[in-house]
């Protein structure tokens, strides 16, 4: 599933007139989770993706991608998991199969050669736990972009959430916090914020 905002439309439309041989593909998942007393032997599953594309040359968003995804081994969200990202037992429910969603990254990562990026170890790790445990094919090459570590290099400051990123940096956040999405979309903006001041995201690749 393909949502493109009419903000960002322009911007994609324009970021695509300069072609590259490596994005920076920023993706956020959500997953199912509990804020004590988890059921027996739980494993959390990823119930969002949200997923943009950005030009490292330009530093324009080139294109984005979310879906829902149903959890099927614990497939009830709990009233925790659904206060913290405020998605819904309908939306998973009508959600797309996790193979699916892991195939279609990986369509998305072929049409935009990319290397993943995420704010932190975090989706990195809770996407191969889930593909080794549904026997999946991991949809990325081995190299990943810790984003929240480049930042902390690149401005020498402590580590920090997204949303202190955003603020150090004095810019809004976008949309509902805990959001694939939009959690996303809002680490797009660090990242472009770095790149603009001279970050080359080439030195904060590493392979796991």
């Amino acid at each position: 599933m393909l949502i493109l905002s009419n903000d960002w439309l322009s911007i994609i439309g324009r970021g695509e007139q300069t072609a590259v041989d490596m994005y920076l593909f920023v993706i956020d998942f959500e997953a199912t989770c509990y804020e004590k007393n988890p059921p027996p032997r739980f494993f959390s599953e990823i119930i969002e993706v949200g997923g943009v594309i950005v030009n490292p040359q330009t530093r324009e968003v080139i294109n984005e991608y979310q879906t829902f995804v149903k959890p099927v081994l614990f497939p009830k969200l709990s009233l925790f998991c659904t206060a913290l990202t405020s998605i819904t037992q309908e939306q998973v429910n009508q959600g797309i199969p996790f193979a699916q969603a892991v195939q279609e990254l990986r369509t998305f990562s072929t049409k935009y050669p990319s290397i993943f990026c995420s704010w932190g170890h975090y989706d990195r790790k809770q996407l191969k736990r889930q593909c080794n445990n549904f026997q999946v094919s991991y949809p990325f090459s081995a190299k990943h972009i810790n984003l929240k570590e480049a930042h902390s290099q690149f401005y020498n400051v402590r580590r920090m959430g997204m949303k202190g990123a955003l603020l150090y940096h004095g810019l809004s956040i976008t949309g509902t916090h805990h959001r694939g999405i939009d959690d996303a979309r809002n680490i797009a903006k660090i990242t472009q914020k770095m790149l603009a001041e001279g970050w080359n995201w080439k030195d904060s690749e590493q392979s796991y």
